[in-house]
């Protein structure tokens, strides 16, 4: 299809809902999508340069648009995700959920097993989950092997091939474990029966099932069947005791979903969280990593997931819990934002959930790709900060004096988010008299980056300034003289509230308290505080030390050095003999420094 006949197509779609599939030059589908208006959703991404560079390039890809209408929105999401399954075109949203989790099986075949398994076989099988939480999967099938005498071997256990075949009973009969279907020992209406009670508690429906055998249990005990209505009890009373166990939430919610999300701008990564509660209880529950391919909403991401999600744990909920109303229109789903109570709580702990998740995969992330790590948090703090280009070498000043004596400035170095200690410097402030805190780092600025240029360097993206709107001023004066005001982005933060100012911003930015950015600038200035206070300490005790032995007559300078670097302290010079300090400044200046202190 030529570019004319293509343009003619975008012309003439219907303004239906449907689902639409992206051709290539090798005729192979590279994008399925739904819509509520086939036309405007289609003609939006040929009528826009996108963000996202994945989009431009796979409209350069296009060269056929087929598509397929249908009755509602709900029909739409359904087709959509029949064909991604079927297709997995290439630009389709990315589903990180680990493949492998576990799953329960009920095994179509006579006399079912019920066993837990990582791999679904379309034969008619049942499967239940998947189960994130590996013990969750191992307390429930413990349950059902306490509560039901289940058949564990894999024979065939058809009526006709029972009747041909020598089977015998194993240990698991013996010790009360399985009722031998193998050798015809158990009805098979009764093992149906429990296989029914066991989907449903693997639905979460445990309170139907406690109705259920406590009817039964009533019915034995009538018949004065009394082992058989203890044997019920004891089932009972193990069901109640694991329905303790599950996560209430309270018993007026009754099948809900609930789906919230957390977007990682840096990654453009979604992390969606999904419950299922039924009878005040969680049932299911699930976090999973969406990485969209090209230009999705995150309503239209949403809504993908949540049928995905309601698909893979065969919910069957009406009401839907989320952070913001979706304008779809999703046959047997209504969809409510909470505001307060019972709901809003459940709700925000799903988000929780999402926060939770999206912390521990950076933390993975930081372990197994830290190149990875460290651009995300490049590309974070330039879009918090409003940066032309990733901030990889910021520098950061911080001031040290008490009450004016030993004025020093403090310069530290990141690169790549991380301290570069070996590119630290000090500065002792030599054009400044008294406690001037802006021209001490109107001076330290300045000979930094003087120096910087004199050695053709190469100058940071970023520099922060400790202090409020005065030193970020004094700051932009020696920028000034350098010619570098503008070529360098500079910002200042105030202590007492976290406050980043920026040159000509009437208004302070506040970051997030969580935020990434806020965190690297946060620990820069903290280093640097600490860094000048060592030094400006180092100083003063340098001074004060010095200061004792230089008022000998005849000691000078060099013979202080060389005195305190050999015995570290005033006090033990003092305790040393003629001969020891001669070894170090000579026996006339030995003599010397003893008469000193003995006087």
């Amino acid at each position: 299809m030529n570019s004319e006949e293509l343009q003619l197509k975008l012309r003439t779609l219907p303004e239906k809902p449907g689902v639409y599939q992206y051709f290539d030059k090798n005729g192979v589908i590279i994008y399925v999508g739904k819509a509520k208006s086939l036309k405007k959703r289609v003609a939006s991404y040929f009528n826009k340069v996108h963000e996202q560079g994945k989009t431009n390039v796979l409209v350069k890809q296009i060269i056929d648009i087929q598509y397929i209408v249908v009755e509602t929105e709900m029909d739409a999401l359904l087709l959509e995700n029949n064909l991604i399954k079927k297709y997995q075109p290439r630009y389709n949203i990315l589903l990180k959920d680990d493949k492998t989790y576990p799953w329960i099986c009920v095994k179509k075949e006579a006399f079912p097993r019920v066993f837990s398994t990582r791999k679904q076989i379309k034969d008619g099988s049942k499967y239940y989950g998947p189960y994130t939480n590996y013990k969750v999967l191992s307390t429930l099938l413990d349950l059902i092997r306490e509560l039901y005498p289940l058949r564990t071997c894999n024979f065939d256990l058809s009526e006709n091939k029972v009747k041909v075949s020598n089977y015998k009973v194993c240990l698991e009969y013996h010790i009360g474990k399985c009722k031998a279907p193998c050798v015809g020992k158990q009805d098979p209406n009764e093992y149906a029966a429990m296989i029914d009670q066991i989907e449903g508690v693997l639905k979460g429906n445990s309170s139907v099932v406690i109705l259920q055998l406590k009817a039964l249990m009533n019915n034995f005990a009538a018949e004065f069947k009394f082992e058989e209505a203890q044997e019920v009890k004891l089932r009972i009373q193990t069901l109640e005791k694991f329905q303790t166990k599950s996560t209430i939430v309270s018993p007026t919610i009754d099948k809900v979903d609930v789906l919230s999300s957390v977007f990682d701008e840096a990654d453009k990564t979604y992390y969606f969280n999904y419950l299922v509660v039924n009878k005040g209880a969680i049932i299911h529950g699930m976090t999973i990593e969406v990485k969209p391919k090209v230009y999705e909403t995150k309503e239209e991401v949403l809504v993908a997931v949540l049928i995905s999600m309601r698909e893979r744990f065969q919910s069957e909920s009406k009401e839907i819990l989320v952070e913001e109303l979706i304008d779809w229109k999703l046959d047997g789903m209504e969809f409510f934002v909470p505001q307060r109570g019972d709901k809003k709580a459940l709700l925000d702990l799903s988000i929780r959930n999402a926060k939770f998740y999206r912390i521990e995969n950076l933390k993975r992330e930081k372990i197994k790709d830290p190149e990875r790590h460290t651009n995300r948090i490049l590309e974070t703090m330039k879009k918090d900060l409003r940066l032309k280009e990733l901030p990889v070498h910021i520098e950061c000043f911080d001031n040290s004096n008490i009450q004016g004596t030993n004025p020093v400035s403090a310069c530290v170095v990141f690169k790549d988010a991380k301290p570069s200690k070996k590119d630290y410097r000090h500065f002792n402030v030599q054009t400044v008299e008294g406690p001037d805190d802006f021209a001490t780092m109107r001076e330290a600025v300045f000979r930094r980056y003087r120096r910087m240029l004199e050695e053709n360097q190469t100058l940071p993206q970023l520099i922060v300034i400790d202090g409020g709107k005065g030193q970020l001023s004094a700051a932009l004066e020696a920028l000034e003289k350098l010619d570098l005001r503008g070529k360098i982005a500079i910002l200042g933060i105030a202590k007492r509230l976290e406050e980043l100012f920026f040159p000509g911003d009437q208004f302070p930015l506040y970051l997030d308290k969580r935020s990434e950015t806020l965190k690297v600038i946060q620990q820069m200035r903290d280093e640097a505080h600490r860094f000048g206070i060592t030094h400006h300490r180092n100083r003063r005790s340098k001074s004060a030390l010095s200061n004792e032995l230089e008022t000998i007559p005849g000691v000078g300078e060099k013979t202080v050095q060389d005195l305190i670097k050999t015995f570290k302290s005033v006090k033990r010079v003092k305790e040393q003999s003629e001969e020891k300090l001669a070894e170090i400044v000579g026996k006339a200046k030995a003599k010397v420094i003893v008469n000193h202190f003995r006087i």
